[in-house]
């Protein structure tokens, strides 16, 4: 289920709509929501977009303690299931080596994730993915997504838990 800014983003649509078929809704707010109905409208799409293909969530723990669902785009490879992130955020979740819970098509299982920030195997995974989800292309398309994996970006392997 989506969460956090992708929920308001796909959320906000409606919101916008309500203002819009609101008859007491005062003039100077009608035009302002039809001014940001393109801006809103975008976001949203993209957001809905983004989750109607193959979406994980993995379940991480940050450094205060609060459990996180990260929900990401994942990639199979000979050698295994990748996902593909912010360095800054797979050292924030600390995953490297950590024992997580991974939710795909409607299984939990336990992954292992071993952080690579090595250029090669972070733009091979960053294209795989690329390549895979449509919503990322159209995004590329236009300059929303990169279409190469940026500086800061990290892939992570996920073998599964030892003895599972």
């Amino acid at each position: 289920m989506p969460q956090g800014t992708n929920l308001f983003a796909g959320l906000s649509p409606l919101l916008l709509g309500a203002v819009l078929v609101w008859s007491a809704a005062p003039r100077a707010l009608r035009w302002l929501a039809i001014a940001g109905s393109p801006v809103v409208l975008f976001f949203g799409l993209y957001s809905t977009m983004a989750e109607l293909e193959e979406v994980v969530s993995l379940y991480a723990t940050d450094a205060s303690g609060r459990t996180a669902d990260l929900r990401l785009w994942i990639v199979d490879r000979d050698d295994g299931a990748w996902v593909g992130m912010a360095r800054s955020k797979a050292l924030a979740y600390s995953l490297n080596g950590a024992k997580l819970d991974l939710l795909r098509n409607g299984e939990i299982v336990c992954v292992v994730p071993t952080l690579h920030d090595d250029r090669a195997t972070v733009k091979a995974i960053h294209g795989l993915k690329v390549e895979k989800y449509a919503v990322a292309r159209a995004a590329a398309a236009i300059g929303v997504y990169p279409r190469e994996a940026r500086d800061t970006a990290a892939a992570l392997r996920l073998d599964p838990c030892p003895g599972e």
